[in-house]
């Protein structure tokens, strides 16, 4: 039992030991583990030490990576600035280099720092040689050198001081400069520039020089224009006494020779024996032939006096040039001549141009064919070149089967008093001025004009005029009409000083069977005028006490008469018939007077007064005394020649079309519709002239035309086209009353 205890206690001894060693082993367990924690902390301390001195080097590198960038940056910048610094510098080198006028810079003491090719090419030498020395040793002046150099410094710049350069030839320079500093205001040096005035100088020489002899020459030119003006008084002068001789001497001579033809004529028209035809005939072919030499003279003064014009207006090119070779009829008749005329129906019917010179140019060809031709036939040819919207050229040509001319003569028969031979004049007569004037005819309005010629055989003269195309209509021609001897009533007042031309109006008028009054100056027929009416004045124009001139203008202005008064003129030139239409003269007459133009002229001023006087006194009802008319058929008559059927022909047009086009105008203004309106009242703007209605509605009718087409100012339109209206429907009952008055009037 006791055994057993024991072997419990050494168990328990043992386990108490084990217990012990196992406490003692979990001591140093626990001292190891607490170390272990001690080491675990430790190292935990370090990795936090090591973590804060990456983070700190991270820093420190991310930052020295932003500086290494910035200062990448930085040199790229400095490199570029370098860059465009060196640029500048071959720049501002190249623009000193390329200058031509010598350049250096300068230091405090005046000593050359740098030159330019220039300095170098002036001096002869070489960069250098020339960098290091001193700047003024290089002027002519060392000692105005050096002023120039201190000056600078002194006062920061100089401008254009002269100074020459020594340079083998001495060059005349204008020396400029100017300091430089640095970015702090100090001083570093100066820039010269040598400006070569050597070509300046030599030009301003010969300006002065230049200038002198201008002054001299402005003196003789002073001279010589003074003697110019006293030379062109003269010429004036002694043109205008030229001019005044010619006009004088074409009256006095014209004078005689009126009455010597005029008579001739009525002389041949009585019972002759065949001699005393035979010489009266010879008496009228010789003044026919003086009247011819008269007019070459005074057109070849006109020419050299530079007083020939040109007129431009409408007329009617187949009635003119018909009108003009009905002239010549009875001489082609007496030397048993063929005349032909050939004229181109293309040619427009209504040209502009000026058909008095188209006339003196083909009667000249026509007298020298109808002249140097005895057998065969003459042909006036006219025929349209070209033609395209604002012009026709036209082309003329007379063809004779004559005496032609020698190929040698044909450069000079257009020089003044030249003829195809010396025989020429003897045989034919003549001055040899026509083709002269011709030419100087043609020529100043643009054309040219040619001959083809062959002895014996013939010559064709062609010339070649442009004439404006228009849409006008040709003014009133008057047409040669044959003797009417039931045109009666008609009360002519001659007023003429020259006996034989009074009893020379008094036989033509006779025959006419007109009435006829006849006194010798305008004082006279002024009284005339206040006791008795008259129907037309045949006016002189050159009379003693009160001339033609003074009479009409007294006749226009005083007596307020509107009376046609017809020019008797003896000087045709272009001052006197300017003069006619400025008095108020409706139309002239050249002496020696044709009698059928003068019975036609009378009989187409006549005629008009008279359709008015008809009109206005067999007016019926509808017009009071003091009611004013819109329509005047003045134009209407004139346009027509007083022919009744056509006047009640266009009336009655204008009555018909008239309305419709007012309905439509009132219509489409309604409608607003623009286009029909523009139409509307475009139709009716022509019927404005011709019935005689004043320009300021054919005006209002333009400004509605013009509104409709671009749709703009159409608030102005209603009342335009309302004035229209109003002026339209009183028109349409004037004319009804016209129409009616012609229609009851016996003619």
């Amino acid at each position: 039992m006791v055994k057993i205890k024991k072997t419990e206690q050494d168990e328990l001894l043992n386990a108490r030991k084990e217990i012990a060693l196992q406490k003692e082993e979990n001591g140093k367990l626990a001292a190891e583990l607490l170390i272990a924690r001690q080491k675990l902390t430790f190292q935990d301390d370090e990795k936090e030490k090591r973590a804060a001195e990456l983070g700190i080097a991270n820093i420190e590198l991310a930052f020295q990576n932003k500086e290494k960038v910035k200062k990448e940056i930085t040199h790229k910048k400095l490199e570029a600035f370098s860059y465009s610094v060196k640029l500048t510098s071959q720049y501002a080198r190249s623009l000193i280099e390329a200058t031509l006028d010598p350049w250096v810079t300068l230091d405090l003491n005046g000593i050359i720092t740098d030159v330019n090719e220039a300095m170098v090419k002036a001096t002869d030498k070489a960069r250098e040689n020339l960098i290091g020395t001193n700047f003024a040793t290089y002027f002519i002046e060392v000692k105005k050198a050096t002023v120039v150099h201190k000056e600078i410094f002194s006062k920061g710049f100089i401008l254009n001081y002269p100074l020459t350069i020594i340079d083998g030839v001495l060059t005349d320079v204008l020396l400029s400069g100017a300091v430089y500093k640095d970015e702090n205001g100090k001083v570093l040096g100066a820039v010269v520039v040598a400006r070569d005035v050597t070509d300046l100088k030599r030009i301003e020489k010969e300006l002065i020089e230049a200038k002198v002899s201008a002054e001299l020459a402005t003196g003789i030119a002073q001279v010589a224009k003074s003697k110019a003006e006293a030379a062109r008084r003269i010429a004036e002068d002694a043109v205008k006494a030229k001019q005044q001789f010619l006009s004088n001497m074409s009256h006095e001579i014209r004078t005689p020779m009126n009455a010597i033809i005029g008579f001739t004529k009525v002389v041949l028209k009585t019972a002759l024996s065949a001699k005393q035809k035979e010489y009266l005939t010879a008496i009228k072919m010789s003044g026919d032939s003086l009247i011819v030499l008269i007019n070459d003279i005074l057109d070849l003064a006109k020419v050299d006096s530079g007083k020939m014009t040109f007129e431009q207006v409408p007329f009617k090119m187949a009635l003119s040039i018909s009108a003009m070779l009905h002239l010549f009829v009875t001489k082609i008749q007496e030397k048993n001549l063929e005349l032909i005329k050939e004229y181109d129906i293309q040619i427009p019917e209504v040209l502009v141009g000026d058909p008095v010179r188209l006339h003196q140019i083909i009667l000249n060809l026509v007298s020298n064919a109808v002249k140097f031709t005895s057998e065969g036939k003459i042909t006036v040819s006219v025929r349209l070149l070209e033609e395209d919207d604002k012009t026709a050229t036209v082309q003329f040509s007379v063809s004779d089967t004559g005496i032609g001319i020698p190929e040698g003569k044909i450069d000079k028969i257009f020089e003044n008093f030249q003829q195809a031979s010396s025989g020429t004049s003897r045989l034919y007569g003549g001055t040899g001025l026509g083709l002269a004037i011709v030419k100087q005819l043609v020529e100043p309005q643009g054309g040219s004009i040619n001959v083809k010629s062959k002895i014996d055989e013939g010559s064709t003269f062609s010339f070649i005029l442009s004439f404006q195309k228009t849409k006008e209509e040709a003014p009133f021609e008057t047409e040669l009409l044959e003797l009417d001897t039931d045109m009666k009533n008609i009360k002519v007042l001659v007023v003429e000083d020259i006996a034989l031309n009074q009893l020379l109006m008094k036989t033509l008028l006779d025959d006419f069977g007109f009435e006829r009054d006849i006194v010798s100056n305008g004082k006279m027929a002024i009284e005339k005028l206040q006791t008795k009416s008259y129907d037309i004045i045949l006016m002189d124009l050159q009379m003693p006490e009160m001339n033609g001139f003074d009479a009409t203008d007294y006749i226009r202005n005083k007596l307020n008469s509107k009376i046609p008064i017809i020019a008797l003129t003896a000087d045709v030139t272009t001052v006197d018939l300017e003069k006619c239409k400025a008095v108020g003269m409706n139309d002239y007459i050249a002496k020696p007077v044709d009698e059928r133009l003068l019975y036609s002229k009378i009989v187409a001023l006549v005629k008009k007064p008279q359709a008015m006087k008809i009109i206005e006194s067999k007016k019926i009802g509808g017009f009071r005394g003091d009611e004013i008319k819109c329509t005047d058929l003045a134009y209407l008559m004139s346009r027509t020649k007083s022919d009744s059927k056509l006047m009640m022909e266009m009336i009655a047009l204008y009555l018909k079309q008239t309305p419709p086009l007012i309905a439509t105008m009132k219509q489409s203004l309604r409608d607003k519709d623009w286009r029909s309106l523009s139409g509307a009242v475009h139709k009716m703007i022509p019927s404005f002239a011709i019935m005689g209605i004043s320009v300021d509605f054919e005006n209002m009718a333009k400004k509605v035309q013009e509104y409709a087409s671009t749709q703009e100012q159409t608030d102005g339109i209603p009342d335009l086209v309302r004035q229209i209206e109003n002026i339209c429907l009183q028109a349409c009952k004037e004319l009804e009353i016209e129409l009616n008055v012609i229609k009851n009037t016996p003619l």
